[in-house]
């Protein structure tokens, strides 16, 4: 389920503060820095510490790989705008 892209904007890792990934297809936000995800269960982010989940290397160069093919959308950002064509 989609994310509101107020919330979207407005989220940060609880760890760090920093921006985290969000993989709509999968519900899931991703901090690539302390390799931690947060589940969004019905269009809700579980943004606890204890509830994160600990991603090994391989998920992590899985996540940051689809990341950067477009795959994800960083929060703390408005979302892009779509050109009109």
């Amino acid at each position: 389920m989609p994310l509101d892209p107020l919330l979207i904007e407005m989220l940060a890792c609880p760890q760090d503060k920093e921006p985290l990934l969000w993989f709509e297809d999968e519900d899931l936000l991703y901090n690539p820095r302390l390799h931690r995800a947060y589940r969004v269960v019905d269009s809700i982010p579980v943004m606890l510490i204890d509830e994160s989940v600990e991603v090994d290397d391989a998920e992590h160069e899985r996540l940051t790989a689809k990341a950067k093919s477009g795959g994800a959308q960083e929060t703390g950002k408005p979302p892009a705008e779509k050109s009109e064509a």
